[in-house]
């Protein structure tokens, strides 16, 4: 691909016009992972993400899948390039990778690839994409030795070549094969949409017009940033919350302070030691839920780019559950940072009074089902499903909290009934709001949802709920939210810390948290066909 010898001048309209097609070109990208996915995961649940990278690895544009996935991009490509010289880098090198030490990551069932994009023969940026492999199920969570397959980033493709025994070596330690090379095949599929978009977009306005406005709109995310936090009082705001979930009897304290002076915003992060328990957050799983929360509190407009986090200082102590080091479990960090993300809102409600909603469920409320199929033309064939539960959204200052949604840093979408069940063994008795779990007030939270499996076939189970042991908290007078929690048939054998297994004709039901009521209940007009609710 050869760009155009000459470029358009750098004004307000090419930059503007420039990143909306990042923005196109990131969407793009996705829309081809779900279409070409083969997992349940990926193409019903959308539980993937992709964007756009500098040659340096600073953020060009995310896509508006899920913000977590952020923290599994921050550190790739600077990873990435500390491993391999860029002067060895081709046209057609993709790199594999997923751990959350040595690769940037997150979590291991998260799986990132990258592929370097060139234009006259030289580097210029790089289309990355992620997608959630629901596989390493059935395993402790002590450390991150037992969650799974490590894996560095590495070469899956060179200058365009598959390397087989990377490949033979990454399916060898999946569970589930055939659905983690055809999910491959589809991150694939992905990356060379954004190649060729990125390629094209040079071609048509000259590769150091995209460059450079690139560097307009890092720049520009960074002005709104800072003008939104110079809009915002003087002073420090200190908040506290408890973490609690099936892995511990007794709940978490932590805390966050958030000071704010000027254009400079700053998060000192309070928290106990890393825990034997996959509920660690790396830094970059911090940083993720800490981008997304600000911005959406100071500026939902800010361009999702590397330049907002300019203005933000975060400090959390190294080795902790915020900001765990090796070799700490990670596997379920999402709901950790569901409730740093709510820690964080709690601190900013004190700043701008009215702005900020109530606390939301906190939770990314999760059921994951595995077993060996045991009749049909697949019988013998291991198989895996994940679901993530939406619940109750907080009450806002002149809104009802939504309900039965995802929150903050997760935004998969609702499997259907007739996928699940057309495809595990697996039959949904009930699927239903929880009525009166949203905490009352003038506004009401959102509620969370019930959710009633039947099993077909045995299977093993894995479930993890969160406010099972506190409530998502109100503002200015709003009562709680409810609980979550998971039941299973009385004649099914006892779960311990959430694992279990469910024989043919067992049931599990699990409800999840309702988020946090806004003002006070008596405040509340009473709708057509509504009856009062009464203050807790």
């Amino acid at each position: 691909m050869t760009a155009q010898a000459t470029t358009h001048a750098l004004d307000p309209i090419t930059v503007e016009v420039i990143g909306a097609a990042l923005s196109s070109i990131v969407e793009e990208t996705g829309e081809a992972l779900v279409r070409a996915s083969y997992s349940t995961n990926i193409k019903e649940r959308r539980d993937c993400s992709t964007a756009l990278f500098d040659r340096q690895g600073r953020t060009l544009c995310q896509a508006e899948h899920i913000p977590i996935h952020l923290g599994s991009f921050l550190d790739f490509i600077p990873m990435l390039l500390r491993d391999h010289d860029e002067a060895d880098l081709r046209p057609g090198d993709v790199f594999v990778g997923n751990d959350a030490y040595r690769g940037g990551g997150t979590h291991l069932p998260d799986i990132v690839l990258a592929e370097p994009i060139f234009v006259d023969g030289a580097l210029v940026a790089w289309t990355v994409n992620l997608a959630h492999h629901s596989d390493f199920v059935d395993r402790a969570h002590a450390h991150i030795y037992q969650e799974g397959l490590r894996i560095p980033p590495i070469r899956l493709y060179r200058a365009g070549a598959l390397q087989k025994d990377v490949q033979e070596l990454i399916l060898l330690n999946c569970q589930v094969p055939r659905e983690r090379l055809s999910d491959l095949r589809a991150q694939m599929a992905a990356n060379r949409v954004g190649v060729q978009r990125f390629q094209e977009l040079c071609a048509r306005h000259g590769a150091e017009t995209v460059l450079a406005s690139g560097e307009a709109l890092l720049d520009y995310a960074e002005r709104k940033m800072r003008a939104g936090i110079a809009a915002l009082p003087d002073g420090s705001w200190r908040f506290e919350d408890v973490f609690d979930n099936l892995d511990f009897d007794t709940p978490i304290p932590f805390a966050v302070t958030v000071t704010v002076a000027g254009e400079e915003l700053a998060l000192d992060f309070e928290a106990p030691e890393q825990i034997r328990a996959p509920i660690n957050m790396t830094r970059t799983a911090l940083l993720a839920t800490v981008y997304y929360i600000v911005k959406s509190v100071i500026d939902p407009t800010v361009l999702p780019n590397a330049g907002l986090a300019r203005p933000i200082t975060v400090r959390a102590p190294e080795g902790s559950i915020v900001n765990c080091k090796h070799p700490a479990a990670v596997n379920g960090r999402v709901q950790t940072c569901q409730r740093v993300a709510d820690l964080i809102l709690g601190a900013l409600a004190q700043a701008v009074p009215g702005r900020v909603s109530a606390c939301t469920n906190s939770a990314c409320s999760v059921a994951v089902f595995s077993g060996t199929r045991q009749s049909g033309p697949d019988a013998g064939s291991y198989w895996v499903y994940l679901e993530t539960i939406g619940g109750g959204g907080g009450a806002r200052p002149n809104a009802d909290g939504l309900d039965g949604i995802h929150v903050h840093a997760t935004n998969t979408s609702n499997l259907p009934v007739e996928a699940l069940e057309g495809e595990y063994p697996l039959i949904l008795e009930r699927y239903e709001l929880v009525d009166g779990s949203g905490g009352s007030g003038r506004q009401r939270g959102g509620m969370g949802l019930r959710r009633v499996y039947r099993a077909t076939e045995d299977c093993m189970v894995h479930v993890d709920v969160s406010r099972n042991m506190s409530r998502s908290w109100g503002l200015l007078g709003g009562g709680p939210g409810g609980a979550g929690s998971y039941a299973t048939s009385p004649d099914c054998a006892p779960f311990k810390n959430g694992y279990g297994t469910l024989r043919a004709g067992e049931w599990l039901e699990v409800v999840t948290p309702g988020g946090g009521g806004y003002g006070p209940a008596e405040e509340r007009a009473t709708h057509p066909g509504e009856q009062p609710i009464a203050a807790e």
